[in-house]
């Protein structure tokens, strides 16, 4: 499995209408995007902060309830849970997996969601290991990562303002080093909960082993009805299906 540590991909994201930074704490890695007229100097500073608050609360709660984090099925989290893990356990009921399948994504949506209320910036967009929180007032484009697939960075979604906040989250059996059970070079889940669009992400990759499983796995999450749209990539094989436009990039962004 190929692991893309220096996050190149951030690159693309990294145009005028961001004022962009970012922020690492033990495995989480957020590259977060403000528009220019909201940001303010105190922004990573509180990000920073609240990260580390999140991270020791979560960290705290799995050591008294181990289980959560190693579960491969639905795992209820225990009343006195963070209200964080509550959701994802909620969001993976969905999906039949184990609820750490959706937690970048939900650490995403929590800072975006607490840096807009502390702020009140007009866009954010967080993105944690390949899962975006976008919470946009313009249309933006967005590709898909898929590896050494010839695919990887020539699709993607022109993603509609009006139907933001969303989640964009991406998941992968061989970039990167989250636990996949199957061989996909990408799957791309667009829900309006960041936390379900990562744990759909990862439970669909699951079904990918070769290009064949393509086009079963896409009529699948068409019937999915939480999914705004999705892109499986295989190798040279792609499925597409949602709401979205697609939108081809003829070149490396």
């Amino acid at each position: 499995m190929i692991e893309y540590k220096n996050r190149t991909y951030r690159e693309h994201l990294q145009k005028e209408r961001w004022h962009s930074f970012t922020v690492a704490y033990k495995e989480t890695d957020l590259w977060i995007g403000i528009d220019q007229a909201s940001f303010q100097e105190s922004i990573p500073a509180f990000t920073e902060s609240r990260i580390q608050t999140l991270r020791k609360d979560m960290d705290t709660y799995l050591q008294n309830d181990p289980d959560y984090s190693t579960s491969l099925v639905s795992y209820e989290a225990k009343t006195e849970a963070p209200t964080i893990f509550q959701e994802m356990s909620e969001m993976a009921r969905k999906s039949g997996i184990g609820p750490m399948s959706g937690v970048a994504g939900a650490v995403a949506r929590r800072i975006g969601q607490e840096i807009k209320d502390k702020y009140r910036v007009r866009e954010i967009i967080v993105e944690n290991g390949g899962d975006i929180y976008a919470d946009i007032q313009k249309d933006i484009d967005i590709a898909v990562f898929a590896g050494t697939s010839p695919l990887s960075e020539k699709v993607g979604f022109t993603i509609q303002a009006d139907q933001a906040p969303l989640g964009i989250c991406t998941s992968s059996g061989t970039v990167g080093p989250s636990l996949s059970f199957g061989k996909a070079d990408a799957v791309m889940i667009i829900c309006k909960d960041c936390t379900l669009a990562d744990t759909y992400a990862t439970a669909f990759a699951n079904e990918i082993q070769t290009t064949d499983d393509v086009a079963p796995c896409i009529e699948k999450i068409g019937k999915t009805k939480d999914i705004l749209a999705a892109i499986c990539i295989k190798d040279d094989k792609i499925g597409i299906h949602g709401i979205f436009n697609l939108k081809l990039f003829h070149s490396k962004l």
